[in-house]
């Protein structure tokens, strides 16, 4: 069950909301649909390492490898 950040376009609050499925959200302050999806802080601060979008030559902050995928 992940749970996601959205900002409402209509009045501009800011929730979190478990989605189930294809549930669509709707903001619990006006009732709008569609809300923008925030981007999470979660997966940013669980050390996660994403595979850089620099192209060939860049390395991500844990190693000197040009490729993420041989981080441990």
């Amino acid at each position: 069950m992940p749970i996601y950040e959205y900002t409402c376009k209509k009045c501009g609050s800011e929730f979190e909301v478990i989605v189930f499925g294809d549930d669509k959200p709707r903001c619990p302050a006006c009732g709008a649909k569609n809300p923008k999806k925030n981007m999470s802080s979660f997966g940013f601060s669980t050390g996660h390492k994403f595979k850089s979008s620099g192209g060939s030559g860049s390395s991500c902050s844990g190693c000197s490898s040009p490729n993420c995928s041989s981080c441990s």
